[in-house]
């Protein structure tokens, strides 16, 4: 999982995002193992968010980590997805929409699942 101490971005996590994080692993040592651990993208849903939730904050993260599950579905991409590395540069706080990746366009071809033959 993410590191709780220092994100790259040097600042500490605030608590609002250990909460989250915090839920999250409740959710991956709870409901995960009923559901099946098989995921269309590498990192995990859960472990992709949990990662932009401590690297970005729970409001940024959060919404990263949103865009990220609604696209986690039988007609979306798949393959290596890393957390984004830099935020997009018409993102805001209050358009946080713009902060995900919805479709999966991003993801280089050669590491999608769903391109193989």
């Amino acid at each position: 999982m993410c590191k709780l101490d220092l994100p790259k971005n040097g600042s500490p996590v605030s608590l609002a995002a250990r909460l989250g994080i915090g839920l999250i692993w409740i959710y991956q040592h709870t409901l995960s193992l009923f559901l099946g651990r098989a995921c269309r993208y590498q990192p995990s849903c859960s472990h992709y968010t949990a990662d932009a939730i401590g690297k970005y904050g729970l409001w940024r993260g959060g919404w990263i980590g949103l865009s990220r599950i609604i696209r986690c579905n039988p007609y979306g991409a798949s393959g290596f997805d890393p957390v984004p590395v830099v935020l997009p540069t018409d993102a805001k706080w209050y358009l946080p929409w713009r902060y995900g990746h919805w479709t999966g366009d991003h993801i280089d071809p050669n590491t999608r699942f769903d391109l193989k033959d």
